[in-house]
C-alpha cells in the first residue's frame, strides 16, 4: 500500500515560481513511477508530468514542457514539481500520483493523493 501526501500549494501571483511536494509513504514506493495530475472544478483531471521509478527519466506535457520541472529523491521518498513562470490557467488542484509504468501514472494511476490547491492570480 502506497500514501501520497501533497503539500507546497498555495496563492501566487503570475509569474511567480512554486514547488509542489509529495511524501510517499509505504514499503515498495521506490520501485513506483510516479507524476503529478492537476484538476480545474468541472474538468477533468489532466496527466501533467511523470517520472521513472529511478528519477532518471522524465515526462511532461509539451504545454508545460520547460516551465515544469519534475524530479523524484528515492532516498527521500520524495516527489517534486518545480513549477515557474505561473499563469492563471494553472489554477488548480495538484495530485501526486504513482503507478507501475508511466503509462499507467499518465492515465490510470494506482495511487492519488489528497491533492494541494495552486491558486495564480493575475
Amino acid at each position: 500500500q502506497v500514501q501520497l501526501v501533497e503539500s507546497g500549494g498555495g496563492l501566487v501571483q503570475a509569474g511567480d515560481s512554486l514547488r509542489l511536494s509529495c511524501a510517499a509513504k509505504g514499503r515498495e514506493v521506490r520501485r513506483y513511477d510516479m507524476g503529478w495530475h492537476r484538476q480545474v472544478p468541472g474538468k477533468e483531471r489532466e496527466f501533467v508530468a511523470a517520472v521513472t521509478w529511478n528519477g532518471a527519466r522524465p515526462y511532461y506535457v509539451d504545454s508545460f514542457e520547460g516551465r515544469f520541472t519534475i524530479a523524484k529523491d528515492n532516498e527521500k521518498k520524495m516527489l517534486y514539481l518545480q513549477m515557474d513562470n505561473l499563469k492563471p490557467e494553472d489554477s488548480a488542484v495538484y495530485y501526486c500520483v504513482a503507478g507501475e509504468t508511466i503509462d499507467e501514472v499518465r492515465t490510470s494511476p494506482n495511487y492519488l493523493g489528497r491533492g494541494t490547491q495552486v491558486t495564480v492570480s493575475s
